[in-house]
């Protein structure tokens, strides 16, 4: 018999950083197994259905991993995109996430989510990892900023401006993208004094 910790689910859950309950049972860690390696504490339980292994280290973004785990089509955006860029020193008290025109929301008890509907979830995605392994789905630093002025009425257009401003000072995105960005979004005419004034 395999001891706890030659068994593949922790080699999986080291791999992967969050694994699922389902991903864990293809490996033999299913019913009694999984609980023997919860009890010894070779995994621990970080949400429903959603394991890492022992000893990780924990962040204010450990969150978001479960969420994108269990909801992979949805993306993170606006604040939390802004504060996995760096590029927001807040801390939003709700999870900013992106859906489908006609895709059902998330309903998740904790942490709260800010749903926001999208036409194009396609464009101006990338991959952020997260606690080092765990690589989530979030707008690119353009496409985040051509959002915060799209949603301004939400968000506020002081919010759009400091990420504007701060992306260009750190050189996390360029002109070209940023101009792309507003022209997908349709927000070109809404940003381009702001453009204009940064050159």
């Amino acid at each position: 018999m395999l001891t706890n910790s030659a068994h593949p689910a922790i080699a999986l859950a080291n791999q992967k950083g969050l694994v699922r309950a389902r991903d864990l049972a293809l490996v033999g860690a299913a019913g009694g197994t999984l609980q023997q390696l919860l009890q010894t504490g070779s995994l621990v339980r970080v949400g429903r259905g959603v394991y890492a292994p022992a000893g990780r280290t924990h962040t204010e973004l450990d969150d978001l991993g479960p969420i994108a785990i269990k909801y992979p089509s949805l993306i993170f955006c606006l604040l939390t995109a802004l504060q996995l860029h760096g590029l927001t020193t807040q801390s939003p008290h709700e999870v900013w996430v992106a859906v489908g025109q006609k895709a059902r929301a998330p309903k998740i008890e904790y942490p709260p989510l800010h749903v926001v509907r999208m036409s194009d979830l396609d464009y101006g995605v990338a991959k952020v990892a997260i606690s080092g392994v765990v690589r989530i789905p979030v707008t690119d630093v353009a496409k985040t900023i051509a959002d915060c002025f799209k949603f301004r009425n939400k968000i506020g257009l002081d919010v759009a401006l400091e990420a504007l401003r701060d992306a260009w000072q750190q050189k996390k995105v360029t002109m070209d993208e940023l101009w792309r960005a507003a022209e997908h979004c349709r927000v070109a005419n809404v940003m381009r004094p702001y453009l204009e004034s940064l050159v």
